[in-house]
């Protein structure tokens, strides 16, 4: 008698929040975003057979909420802790995915979660879709088990999608050249802290 075979692992590649504002030139760039963004595009036409499940988060603030909440209110500068400058501001052009991801992206048929109205949104298990799916939801029904993750910023929104994977229960992945941090200490820990939690952490190849 043939023991039935384990079913095959489905794989997902969720790229986080490659937009033009965080990218060199938006309102809150990251530096490396626009050489990530680049890397990224070449990953998605290399490796598309790798997954079977394409997803993109993209901070999407609503145009008619921008004072208070993820933002200061008016007149007040922001405290880059729990307030931020304006950015990705639903329909603009800084909210637009950045350089070549766009198309490879849209080549892919990814899904797209959008998170953030006006307050703090981090990972992109908290975003939905355009049907009003949570991205968790998504991926089980698409029978995902492995998620490999990628894009900016390193040590906010990427960490807090990695985390919030493990959390779901999926095996992670964070794949090397693939994403860029603010700043190198708050990177650092991130990545440690990735680690701790059960995150593969891959490391960045010369």
């Amino acid at each position: 008698m043939t023991a039935p075979t384990a079913p095959t692992p489905r794989r997902a590649l969720v790229v986080v929040d490659v937009q033009n504002d965080f990218c060199e030139g938006g309102s809150l760039a990251v530096a490396g975003g626009l050489g990530v963004a680049a890397a990224i595009a070449d990953h998605l036409v290399a490796r598309a057979a790798d997954y079977d499940v394409v997803v993109a988060s993209r901070d999407w603030h609503d145009p008619d909420n921008l004072n208070g909440g993820h933002f200061p209110p008016a007149g007040e500068q922001p405290d880059y802790a729990t307030t931020w400058p304006v950015h990705c501001v639903a329909g603009t052009e800084g909210a637009q995915f950045a350089g070549p991801v766009g198309p490879a992206l849209e080549a892919a048929q990814a899904v797209v979660v959008s998170k953030g109205r006006g307050e703090p949104a981090y990972s992109a298990f908290q975003g939905l879709t355009g049907s009003g799916e949570t991205l968790a939801d998504t991926l089980r029904a698409q029978g995902v088990t492995e998620v490999d993750v990628c894009g900016i910023a390193t040590d906010y929104c990427v960490r807090a999608t990695a985390l919030d994977a493990v959390d779901a229960g999926f095996a992670v992945t964070l794949l090397p050249g693939l994403h860029a941090g603010v700043a190198p200490e708050t990177t650092t820990a991130a990545l440690d802290e990735m680690a701790a939690r059960g995150v593969v952490v891959r490391k960045e190849t010369a």
